[in-house]
């Protein structure tokens, strides 16, 4: 059977969490930050997201605050009973002044799921992001699912990204040839959106092999990496995160 959950995070710049609501395999944690940040940790209370299922997870930061949100393992995508695609929707708001840190573990698209992943940021002038996606094709010694994914971010208004990933059995021919992936698993990418970017662009550089740092046309840097696994796809998403935005 599949499920429809809901999770929802309201941050405040006092450091305290007007909202916590976790529902379903959405469990949300306080947990210990570092520094000046409110941490929130998302925890699995149940495997998912199953084929047919439908979640969507939903953080705002007010004015001022600061927002870390984490999570405790690695979600992993499976196939359902019933064999239609899962749906994974995410929507992150920051307000004035005030900066999120979305840094979860990494997805897992084992064989045989289908997800279509959304994540929607909509940035007000003055805010700061660090958002890090991850994703792995195939468990150990298995191929990967369908996973479609797709970053859309505002900022103060106006469109900053937009960008759609297929992968997979059921993704647009050419994603593991030479021009993609060429056989490798591991893909992910790291944005900062940052003010001071607008007097200072981000540097194109490169990352270790397959990794790549571009500015964007406007505050911010997208960093885009592919690995072999998925500890040298975060070795180098966290050499980017430490010349980015260090905490």
């Amino acid at each position: 059977m599949s499920l429809a959950a809901t999770a929802r995070i309201v941050a405040a710049a006092d450091g305290s969490l007007p909202v916590l609501q976790g529902e379903g395999p959405l469990a949300l944690r306080r947990t210990r930050a570092p520094g000046p940040y409110t941490r929130v940790t998302v925890v699995g209370a149940m495997s998912a997201p199953l084929g047919g299922d439908r979640l969507r997870l939903e953080a705002e930061v007010r004015d001022g605050a600061r927002l870390l949100v984490d999570s405790a393992a690695a979600t992993v995508a499976l196939p359902g009973r019933s064999g239609a695609p899962a749906a994974y929707d995410i929507a992150l708001t920051v307000g004035a002044g005030a900066e999120l840190r979305w840094l979860p573990e990494q997805l897992v698209s084992a064989a045989g799921s289908a997800l279509r992943m959304r994540t929607m940021v909509e940035l007000a002038g003055g805010a700061r992001l660090v958002l890090r996606e991850e994703q792995v094709l195939g468990r150990h010694a298995e191929g990967p699912g369908t996973l479609l994914s797709r970053l859309t971010v505002r900022h103060a208004g106006r469109l900053l990204l937009d960008q759609e990933l297929g992968y997979g059995p059921g993704a647009p021919a050419g994603w593991d040839g030479p021009a993609v992936l060429d056989g490798r698993r591991a893909t992910g990418q790291l944005l900062v959106v940052d003010p001071a970017f607008t007097d200072k662009p981000a540097e194109t550089r490169l990352f270790g092999e397959h990794g790549v740092l571009a500015p964007l046309a406007g505050p911010a840097a997208l960093v885009t990496a592919v690995a072999p696994d998925a500890l040298a796809l975060r070795r180098v998403l966290n050499e980017a995160l430490a010349l980015l935005s260090p905490l």
